[in-house]
């Protein structure tokens, strides 16, 4: 399969994978771009030991994490050299909601749930979009995350529950 084929194939996936990450129309469409880049100058490694399905959504969930971070650490940097902020603030910088999928009256529903998913380890989070938010087989989840299908349950379990326990204690 040629990129541009990949590309047309997979470009809606990536798009969307990105932005369940990123939860911001233009940071999700930048990652998107870095990620067919990044195909771009990998096809050549990329080897039969998995669909490319997976191999792009290793790719996908790598670099949206990765642009993630980054934007958390010019933030920091950014912060610590503005003398405007107040403390208050500074908690509240990072949240930047911003998906069409969703209506007005339901972005702040929406926005808490996935401030909280953002607090759960990578592992869970990934679990979570991946399984819940993008529908994928447990199967598949499990060889994207290259882990067993009972260890994917387990960390799934897990997951669920640590994002019950976060809502409801903002509840309170």
């Amino acid at each position: 399969m040629n990129f541009e084929d990949l590309y047309k194939q997979y470009k809606k996936l990536v798009y969307n994978l990105s932005l369940h990450y990123t939860q911001n129309i233009e940071d999700a469409e930048e990652v998107t771009q870095d990620v067919f880049i990044r195909i771009y100058e990998k096809m050549y490694t990329f080897k039969d030991k998995s669909s490319i399905k997976t191999w792009i959504y290793r790719i996908t969930i790598n670099m949206s994490l990765d642009y993630i971070k980054a934007k958390k650490r010019k933030k920091r940097w950014a912060t610590f050299f503005s003398f405007n902020i107040d403390s208050e603030n500074v908690e509240n910088i990072h949240i930047n909601f911003n998906h069409p999928g969703v209506e007005l009256e339901q972005k702040e529903a929406v926005a808490a749930i996935f401030n909280k998913l953002n607090q759960l380890s990578e592992k869970q989070k990934n679990i979570i979009v991946l399984f819940k938010i993008e529908k994928l087989p447990l199967e598949e989840v499990a060889e994207i995350l290259n882990l067993s299908t009972k260890a994917t349950e387990s960390l799934f379990f897990r997951a669920k529950k640590n994002l019950e326990k976060k809502l409801f204690q903002s509840e309170e």
